[in-house]
């Protein structure tokens, strides 16, 4: 199985603020890499401007899956081609029912040529897969038929975000801290049903500020960022070292991207920009 997301010196503002700096990484399918840094390091831009978010805005550098231009696509067109970002804040779609929403969402992904008003994925073999899913990430089948996302808590919320991967089944993942506000039961069961899911089939990259997701899904790589820039890789120790003593060490080896962070910080006025 081949596939690879790889992304060339990449440059990313929001509005006039620069974000990111100059970022390269490569992923291949079957690969779990994770990224991880302080708030306000670019991490969750990261993930917006590979899946074409309007308000990130590429100024320079490349996204490839496969050798495809990714900067050339819409976001949907992105998705058909395999992306899937999971929310670090998912947003709720009251009035439509998460069954229905898979069931477009998976027809579109699988059969990227389908034109809207063309069949769907039959409803048998639909809702047989998606049983099927849902079982597997113990979730109960009442879930299918609430709204997406709507007044649902933290951890549904993620949970739902897992379902989405599972049924549109992606040639890369991008999962932008799907830790957060989790308990710590949460966390580990989110982290067995990634795993589950993703197996060898995708390249999972796992934004995240602690080692608990990685439990189950031991990265190949450890990335670093820091104003807006990756300054180290490392393997599963890397994640350990950061979880149990912070960023000190890191910033104080790289002190022009701890400028930076700083600025970047002052200008947000205190509050977290580009995290």
């Amino acid at each position: 199985m081949s596939g690879t997301l790889a992304i060339s010196d990449l440059h990313v503002s929001v509005g006039e603020k620069p974000i990111l700096k100059g970022l390269s990484l490569e992923i291949r399918r079957g690969e779990v890499h994770a990224l991880m840094g302080p708030n306000g390091s670019g991490k969750s831009t990261l993930g917006f401007a590979i899946m074409g978010h309007p308000g990130y805005q590429v100024t320079s550098g490349r996204i490839e899956l496969d050798g495809q231009n990714l900067l050339a696509m819409t976001p949907d067109e992105r998705a058909r081609a395999g992306l899937f970002l999971a929310f670090q804040r998912p947003v709720a779609i009251p009035g439509v029912k998460m069954a229905d929403f898979l069931r477009h969402a998976a027809t579109n992904v699988r059969r990227p040529e389908r034109k809207e008003g063309e069949e769907l994925i039959p409803m048998r073999q639909f809702r047989k897969e998606l049983a099927e899913k849902m079982q597997q990430l113990r979730i109960d089948p009442e879930f299918a038929r609430r709204y997406v996302n709507d007044g649902f808590s933290g951890g549904e919320s993620k949970r739902a975000e897992i379902l989405q991967m599972a049924m549109l089944r992606p040639k890369f993942a991008i999962l932008d801290e799907t830790d957060s506000g989790l308990d710590v039961d949460a966390v580990r069961l989110a982290s067995q049903s990634i795993a589950e899911i993703g197996g060898h089939q995708m390249g999972i990259l796992i934004i995240t500020h602690h080692e608990q997701l990685l439990e189950y899904n031991h990265p190949d790589c450890t990335h670093v960022m820091l104003g807006g820039r990756i300054v180290e890789d490392g393997g599963p120790e890397l994640a350990m070292e950061l979880h149990k003593h912070g960023y000190d060490r890191i910033r104080a080896a790289n002190p022009e991207a701890a400028a930076d962070e700083e600025a970047m910080t002052v200008a947000g006025n205190g509050k977290t920009r580009g995290t």
